[in-house]
Parts: structure tokens; C-alpha cells; sequence
């Protein structure tokens, strides 16, 4: 069961990373696709998306660190 959560919490911290990445200033999703942001875009669509993942991703990490510190 260790080792399952182990796998779990590599698979979350690296998607943590790439929401983190994701949201940098300058490093957003248009300019990661070729696009230079020169269009009108909402940044309350996918922006808000990847906050709320990042929260979600956040609190997960957080609870399967607290798991792995007992022993099973």
C-alpha cells in the first residue's frame, strides 16, 4: 500500500509542476501553443481552470504526505 501512494504522490507532484509551470507570467498557454497573445482572450477561462486544478493538486499532495508518514 506504501508503495502505491509513493507511485501516487511522484504522479501528483509531477503534475503539480506542470499546472506551476503552466501559470508562470510571460509562459501562459498562448505563447506555449506558438500563439503570441496578439488575439483578445478570456483569462478567466483556462487561467481559472488551471488555479483551481493547482489548488486540487495542492491539497492531494498535502494528504498523501500526511498518509505516508505513518507507517502501515
Amino acid at each position: 500500500m506504501s508503495t502505491f501512494l509513493q507511485i501516487l504522490q511522484l504522479i501528483v507532484a509531477i503534475g503539480l509542476i506542470a499546472c506551476i509551470l503552466l501559470q508562470m507570467q510571460g509562459a501562459g498557454i498562448s505563447s506555449t501553443f506558438g500563439g503570441g497573445g496578439e488575439f483578445y482572450r478570456s483569462k478567466r477561462s483556462v487561467e481559472k481552470f488551471l488555479v483551481w486544478i493547482t489548488m486540487g493538486l495542492v491539497i492531494l499532495f498535502a494528504i498523501l504526505s500526511i498518509a505516508l508518514l505513518f507507517p502501515h
